[in-house]
């Protein structure tokens, strides 16, 4: 008999005993054995046993709140052993990023960050603030910055509260941006314009990450 220490239970699926269905999409199961018998867990659960959190949506409040969440527990654990995110985003909300790139500069661990797929707009962004030296991504792995974007109606003094708000936000993501990088705010404010499309080797010469992963850089 399967006993689970998750909520999932009723999502298992009929057809795969070791997956479940979550918003339209399937989450594999794992099923380890112990002394009480086996206990099932769904993968990313697993996984943040290991230290490691996945940010593989688009940003809102709800997936801001999970991964500020688990980077708060996994601090609490332990204050010393690397967390390591992996972020495949295509961006979202300028303010749920901001709370998760807050949380990673104030907790003690060092944060590896890892894209994998793409890191595009707020994805970049954090990518961009984990630790200097262990900021990576997969060699297909394709990392896009620009500026925020926005709008507003309403009469013209409700437009320009808002248009003040981007044009702070633009400030800060780039004056973020170029303390990551390195690169000048000029540059970064010419770059931000227009959406800025680079491979992993090129994220990894403009100073968004450190190190490309390869086969050779994986220890045996």
């Amino acid at each position: 008999m399967v006993q689970s220490n998750t909520p999932y239970q009723h999502l298992l699926s009929k057809t795969d005993p070791y997956a479940f269905s979550m918003g339209g999409s399937v989450v594999p199961m794992v099923i380890e054995q112990s002394g009480m018998g086996e206990r099932a867990f769904d993968i990313y659960s697993r996984l943040l046993r290991e230290r490691i959190v996945f940010l593989g949506s688009a940003i809102d409040d709800t997936v801001a709140d999970s991964v500020v969440a688990q980077l708060l527990f996994l601090d609490a654990e332990d204050a010393e052993k690397d967390i390591q995110i992996y972020v495949n985003s295509p961006g979202g909300s300028v303010y749920a990023g901001m709370a998760i790139y807050d949380t990673m500069q104030q907790i003690r661990p060092d944060v590896v960050t890892i894209c994998y797929g793409i890191a595009a707009s707020m994805g970049a962004f954090l990518l961009s603030g984990g630790t200097k030296g262990k900021r990576m991504a997969l060699p297909s792995s394709r990392v896009m910055i620009h500026q925020p974007l926005g709008g507003a109606q309403g009469q013209a003094v409700d437009i320009e509260i808002q248009a003040k708000e981007i044009l702070y936000i633009k400030e800060k993501l780039n004056t973020l941006l170029a303390e990551h990088t390195g690169q000048p705010f000029e540059k970064l404010a010419e770059d931000t314009e227009r959406d800025f499309y680079m491979s992993a080797e090129e994220a990894c010469n403009y100073g968004l990450i450190d190190k490309v992963i390869t086969p050779s850089a994986v220890p045996a």
